[in-house]
């Protein structure tokens, strides 16, 4: 889908320097020629086509106090509609269908570690799933861009 200058121009700069001040779709337009409305119907157009899935930031969970784990598991290919059940769960950041044995990756945020286990359970039993768990040993945190032009 081709994009007019200005909108490339607002792409490629909300993926880096979001301004976390009053009316910040507003500081935007203003640095790539649009005003606040136009900022706020794109981005909401994005989102209807499904081309935007989320706007937003991404706290540093562990420094907030929180539990973070990678789950997998399998999920038959003629329930998929349970992988996205789950990825629309409040505690889930990121979800993943993969070709893979374990074809079904998401990362869990919670209170604490005993959330975290209550929720897998709860899930295995709901879904009758069997749900691996993969603590972090060290965080990478990568800065992913997509220049558009």
């Amino acid at each position: 889908m081709p994009f007019e200058k200005p909108y490339i121009k607002l792409l490629n700069l909300i993926q880096q320097e979001f301004p976390l001040k009053k009316s910040p779709f507003k500081i935007l337009g203003e640095k790539v020629g649009l005003s606040e409305k136009e900022v706020l119907e794109f981005l909401t157009s994005l989102k209807k086509e499904n081309i935007l899935r989320h706007l937003g930031g991404v706290p540093n969970s562990s420094k907030l106090g929180k539990t973070t784990l990678l789950c997998a598991t399998v999920i038959p290919s003629d329930k998929e509609v349970i992988a996205y059940e789950i990825a629309n769960l409040p505690q889930v950041t990121h979800a993943y269908l993969r070709r893979h044995f374990l074809n079904f990756w998401f990362t869990l945020v919670t209170k604490n570690l005993e959330e975290a286990e209550n929720l897998i359970l709860y899930l295995e039993k709901k879904y009758n799933l069997k749900i691996k768990k993969f603590s972090s040993i060290k965080n990478f945190k990568l800065k992913a861009v997509f220049r558009l032009k």
